[in-house]
C-alpha cells in the first residue's frame, strides 16, 4: 500500500507537470499569434502616414507578414529538432521584443529614406507598389519571423509520441490562430481607439519580451532527461 501511494503521488505530479507544460505551450503560441496580428494591423496604420492607406499598402503588409510566417515556421521547425529546450527561443524573442519596443524611435528613418530617394515629382507606378512592401519588410519581417517560430517549436516539444503529432500540431496551430483572431479584432476595435501607435508598439514589444519568461518557465517543467516515446 505504501508503494502504491508513492506511485500514485508520482503519477499525479507527472500529470500536473504535463498540464502546466501544455498550458504554457498553448499560451506561448496564443500570445505569439496575438502579437503578429497586432504588428500587421497596427503596422498598416504606421505605414499609411507615408504610403497612404490604399490597396497596395494592405497587400504589402499582408504579404510580408505571410513571408515572415513561412520563414518562421521553417526556422522554428529546424531549431526544434536541434534544440529541444524552449529557452533557446529567447535568442530570437529577446532581440525581436527589443526591436518592436523601439520601432517608434528608429523606424521613421528607413521609411523616410524609402520615400525621399525618389526625385521630386511623380513616383513611378512600380515603386508606388513596391515601396510599401520594402518598408513593411524592413520594419516588420524580422520580428514577425521570430514570433512565428513558436508554433512549430511548441509542436515538437509537446508531441511526446509520433502517433500524437497530428493532434498536437492541430491544437497548437489552432491556439495560434485564435490568438491571431484576438489580435486582429483587439487591435482594430480596441487598441487603435484607445492608444497611440507608438504606445501599441511598446506594449507589443513588452509582450514579446514577456514570452522569454514563459519559455524559461516551460523549461523548468520540462527538465533535462525527460524521455519521449517515439514510434508509438
Amino acid at each position: 500500500m505504501r508503494l502504491s501511494g508513492q506511485h500514485l503521488k508520482l503519477l499525479q505530479k507527472t500529470r500536473l507537470h504535463l498540464v502546466k507544460q501544455k498550458f504554457i505551450a498553448f499560451l506561448l503560441v496564443f500570445l505569439g499569434g496575438f502579437a503578429v496580428m497586432i504588428l500587421e494591423i497596427v503596422g498598416v496604420r504606421f505605414l499609411a502616414k507615408d504610403f497612404g492607406g490604399g490597396f497596395y499598402v494592405w497587400t504589402s503588409q499582408i504579404g510580408m507578414v505571410l513571408v515572415a510566417l513561412a520563414l518562421g515556421y521553417i526556422a522554428g521547425g529546424r531549431l526544434a529538432d536541434r534544440y529541444q529546450r524552449a529557452g533557446y527561443l529567447i535568442w530570437l524573442l529577446l532581440p525581436a521584443g527589443l526591436f518592436i519596443l523601439f520601432i517608434p524611435d528608429f523606424a521613421q528613418r528607413p521609411i523616410d529614406w524609402i520615400v525621399e530617394r525618389h526625385p521630386e515629382g511623380e513616383i513611378p507606378a512600380v515603386w508606388r507598389k513596391l515601396d510599401p512592401a520594402i518598408g513593411s519588410g524592413v520594419i516588420f519581417l524580422l520580428p514577425c519571423l521570430a514570433l512565428a517560430t513558436l508554433a512549430p517549436f511548441m509542436t515538437r516539444l509537446m508531441a511526446r509520441r509520433v502517433s500524437h503529432v497530428g493532434t498536437v500540431s492541430g491544437m497548437i496551430y489552432a491556439a495560434s490562430t485564435v490568438g491571431s483572431i484576438a489580435g486582429v479584432f483587439g487591435s482594430a476595435y480596441l487598441l487603435i481607439d484607445m492608444l497611440e501607435v507608438p504606445s501599441i508598439f511598446r506594449l507589443t514589444g513588452g509582450l514579446t519580451l514577456g514570452l522569454c519568461g514563459l519559455c524559461c518557465l516551460l523549461d523548468q517543467w520540462m527538465p533535462n532527461g525527460q524521455t519521449r516515446e517515439r514510434g508509438k
